[in-house]
């Protein structure tokens, strides 16, 4: 016997209840429960063994040519893709509005359609003269794309059949999507889930590249249901500020290639330009050493990427409570280290506002920074500059250790290559590179004790 069954979806974060509720009891979010379309459960009588079609099963050692990955013509888009765009693939892309994302993808797809192949550009919030306004503006409008402006998944499908099946397909964005086998509006959890099941189905079974942009919410994530993460073969981060020229494209995940991938932009009149050298931009402007600023030998995948971390220490002559503010790194990790400079070095930052700035509005998450900032830190507190030609590295633990970290190798032979002289970081480390002399430290103390004292 067949019951309808109903139930009311999360539309911030796809959360299932069998009745409305104000606060969703998964995300905590109030008024976003809305009833989805009913819900059909079978008896136990319904037996699913039988009845369908049997498919084709295909050893893992079958011959046959794997698929070849293709250029976008943006390497530094390649290289957060893990080389290339892979036939049949689905890339999820998300970023804050106006950072670029459009652009990005509308030169990618200029490439391939001046490269002899078929480029398909689907666009739901711009009508098509906006887009080839954007075209003539980055000097694309002479590029053989296939540009369209409609939101009906229906109507692309079915245009998209009487036609031979493209190389790369955009659809900007899975938000603006509407399907009319799916009660509800553009955007809401059913629409999103079942658009884009559509739209990656058809690029399987076609090989065809399909580019979804999202939308993202106000803390960053991307928007509608967390299962679109899981339905797609890649999901990139478009990230930077507005007020900055910099934006890094940054792979969260990736059947196909590594993750934590990036690839360095820097936007110009132009559109995006591809920044090979992206360590040269974000230490450009250190001509003097001062207090406070070192330079951080990140590591971002594959990629070594030399940063710069500036600490200010002010000290308070009245009883006000001191401000600790933190850009670009993990205010929790920093409140730790103060934490242990103070309690295993004997440093007093209590009676003093602290903040801390990754250089170029740059986000760091590697663990390897905290010697870096502890060295900022300590330089500021001192008022000592650091040596201009160093680079620090390492982790920091809670009882003062600098334990090792990844790909030390990698990190010295890059700051060997931008002229770097020396380098400090623990003393597990690998071999020294060549032409760069290495210091290493085996506790915090040893770090204090060589910026505050002249020996």
């Amino acid at each position: 016997m067949v019951k309808p069954k109903r139930r009311y979806v999360c539309q911030a974060c796809g959360g299932v209840s069998n009745r409305w509720q104000g606060q969703c009891p998964d995300c905590s979010e109030w008024n976003t429960l809305s009833e989805d379309a009913p819900q059909t459960v079978f008896s136990s009588k319904h037996d699913l063994s039988s009845g369908g079609r049997p498919i084709l099963f295909t050893p893992l050692d079958a011959p046959g040519e794997l698929p070849k990955r293709r250029a976008s013509g943006l390497a530094e888009f390649d290289r957060a893709l893990g080389g290339g765009l892979v036939p049949g693939s689905a890339i999820l892309l998300g970023g804050d509005p106006g950072i670029g994302k459009s652009t990005l993808l509308l030169q990618a797809a200029a490439h391939i359609a001046n490269s002899g192949s078929t480029a398909v550009y689907v666009s739901g919030e711009e009508a098509a003269g906006q887009v080839r306004l954007r075209a003539e503006r980055l000097g694309l409008s002479k590029s053989p794309i296939q540009l369209a402006s409609a939101t009906s998944v229906r109507d692309i499908l079915t245009t998209l059949g009487m036609m031979d099946p493209p190389s790369l397909l955009v659809i900007d964005s899975i938000q603006t999507m509407h399907s009319d086998t799916i009660e509800g509006a553009p955007g809401t959890v059913s629409q999103v889930r079942g658009c884009a099941f559509e739209l990656i189905r058809y690029a399987k079974e076609n090989d065809v590249t399909l580019i979804l942009v999202g939308h993202v919410t106000k803390d960053g994530s991307i928007a509608g249901p967390r299962v679109l993460e899981h339905m797609v073969d890649v999901v990139m981060s478009f990230e930077g500020e507005r007020s900055h020229q910099y934006r890094i494209l940054r792979s969260l995940k990736n059947r196909f290639g590594p993750v934590d991938e990036i690839g360095v932009f820097a936007m110009e009149g132009a559109g995006l330009a591809e920044v090979g050298n992206p360590s040269m931009l974000f230490l450009s402007g250190r001509e003097d050493a001062m207090a406070g600023s070192a330079v951080f030998a990140a590591m971002e995948g594959t990629r070594p990427v030399l940063i710069e971390i500036q600490a200010l220490i002010v000290r308070l002559q009245s009883g006000a409570t001191p401000r600790r503010a933190v850009v670009g790194w993990d205010s929790g990790r920093m409140a730790m280290l103060l934490a242990v400079l103070e309690a295993r070095c004997g440093l007093n930052f209590s009676s003093a506002e602290v903040y801390l700035n990754v250089a170029g509005g740059y986000r760091l998450a590697d663990p390897a920074a905290d010697l870096a900032v502890a060295a900022a830190l300590v330089s500021a507190l001192g008022d000592r500059p650091l040596p201009k030609n160093a680079v620090w590295f390492g982790e920091v633990s809670l009882a003062g250790e600098i334990r090792p970290v990844a790909h030390s190798s990698i990190r010295q032979r890059e700051s060997a290559k931008l002229g770097f002289g020396s380098a400090f970081g623990p003393v597990a480390t690998t071999k020294p590179e060549k032409g760069l002399d290495f210091t290493g430290l085996s506790m915090l103390p040893n770090l204090v004790d060589r910026i505050l004292t002249d020996a």
